[in-house]
């Protein structure tokens, strides 16, 4: 996968199946900050469920401020990834932990497919990081079915968060009975999107 360096100064990778890069090039560590911890009021002892575990660093971000996490990500070669980067979080050494098969407490990753995979989930969730890549490229995840899978693993006030403002994306999330709205503009000229349980 190749390196690329972003806005912030912090490294993404380009992942050659979807031909997308793992996050936003106006700065990886920006986007887990302003685009989901924050907009998800993401705080100590919060459950998130993360959908795309790419690299970790959305996971990374909420284990610094002591959020627990369980993540979904199918692409072992991501995992293997994290074992190369570097990134400016203490709580990253946890994610290189588990990325190797090793266990935390406050973090879990349920391998596959997450269409199938989020159905295994019981536990209920503060907040939900949308972050897999865009609905062109993976669109299964990004339908009205599998928004309404999510739905069910959410508390009442919990908040979910994605960088798409696709127009598929905001229509399946109200189909599947959502309240949608614009979240921050971060690195380019739409907002992101920002979804609550009706």
């Amino acid at each position: 996968m190749k390196r690329v360096i972003t806005g912030d100064g912090s490294i993404t990778l380009r992942n050659p199946e979807y031909d997308e890069c793992y996050h936003s090039k106006s700065g990886a560590l920006e986007e887990s900050e302003l685009k989901y911890i924050q907009p998800c009021k993401v705080t100590k002892d919060k459950k998130v469920l993360d959908i795309g575990f790419g690299l970790g660093y959305n996971a990374a971000a909420a284990l610094e401020v002591g959020a627990t996490v369980v993540s979904l990500e199918k692409d072992t070669q991501a995992l293997k990834a994290t074992q190369q980067l570097s990134i400016p979080l203490k709580s990253y050494s946890i994610i290189k932990s588990v990325a190797s098969g090793k266990q935390h407490s406050r973090l879990k990753i349920i391998l596959g497919d997450a269409v199938n995979t989020i159905k295994t989930i019981k536990e209920k969730f503060d907040a939900v990081f949308l972050d897999p890549f865009s609905p062109p490229k993976n669109p299964e995840l990004w339908t009205e079915s599998f928004f309404r899978d999510i739905k069910k693993l959410m508390k009442p006030k919990a908040i979910l968060a994605t960088y798409s403002c696709a127009r598929v994306t905001r229509d399946n999330l109200k189909k599947a009975g959502f309240i949608v709205k614009d979240g921050p503009i971060i690195g380019r000229r739409s907002p992101s999107t920002l979804a609550y349980l009706e």
